[in-house]
């Protein structure tokens, strides 16, 4: 008998590909690729980040956030600006077209995700919300990078 960690394992693998699955199948102004949804959604979380701030946050090379935030800033959906506390480092601030294309790509995914959760009771839909917290929260505890929350 398998594990119920193989269980979640499997599942959490699908999740994963239905929301890439989701996202790719509509082409909206508002859609966002993965790692543009994320760092905007960070940047609106904590307000500007140096690239520094954002590899320590994330856990990737310089390099790498490079090239996202050249690209983004290409979309207009960040801007560098001077650091407000007087640092030497330029922040990553979301501007106005990239706060707009981010509400966009998350009211298209808490839609579809309404349209999933449907059939299930307001108690179902909230015991599954508690519980996803709860894993994200024990995953980011054990990699020592919180994730601000509302």
């Amino acid at each position: 008998m398998e594990k119920p960690t193989g269980s979640i394992e499997y599942e959490t693998m699908l999740l994963g590909r239905y929301v890439h699955m989701g996202a790719r199948s509509k082409r909206t102004s508002g859609n966002l690729d993965r790692s543009a949804y994320i760092l905007l959604s960070r940047l609106r979380m904590e307000g500007p980040m140096s690239i520094g701030e954002l590899s320590e946050a994330f856990g990737l090379d310089t390099s790498t956030l490079n090239r996202q935030t050249a690209a983004m800033m290409r979309a207009d959906l960040v801007e560098r600006i001077p650091d407000a506390e007087g640092g030497i480092a330029r922040k990553f601030r979301v501007t106005v077209e990239g706060a707009r294309r981010l509400e966009e790509a998350r009211t298209e995914l808490v839609s579809g995700l309404d349209r999933v959760l449907a059939d299930w009771t307001p108690e179902e839909v909230a015991g599954f919300a508690a519980y996803l917290k709860r894993f994200n929260t024990d995953i980011e505890n054990l990699d020592g990078r919180p994730w601000p929350r509302p």
